[in-house]
């Protein structure tokens, strides 16, 4: 599970199973775990942010989103 980006408690990465899915990037923070789809951003699902803290999570994907794009066709070579 590669790690494309680190922000404060927030570790964005993706995994290795998830290469057929469209574009995304989970994001996990100690239990907590989310994934957002990054052409266009949205949240694919939610296991554990408060929905106060997903907004702000929310807003980091949309910030970083080219890095996100990039890291994930880095990875996945596409």
């Amino acid at each position: 599970m590669p790690t494309a980006l680190r922000v404060g408690p927030y570790s964005f990465v993706c995994i290795s199973s998830d290469q057929s899915a469209p574009v995304h990037i989970h994001v996990k923070r100690d239990r907590q775990l989310a994934k957002f789809w990054l052409e266009p951003v949205a949240v694919a699902y939610n296991r554990g942010f408060a929905e106060h803290e997903l907004k702000q999570i929310e807003r980091l994907v949309n910030e970083h989103q080219p890095t996100l794009v990039e890291a994930w066709h880095d990875y996945f070579g596409a």
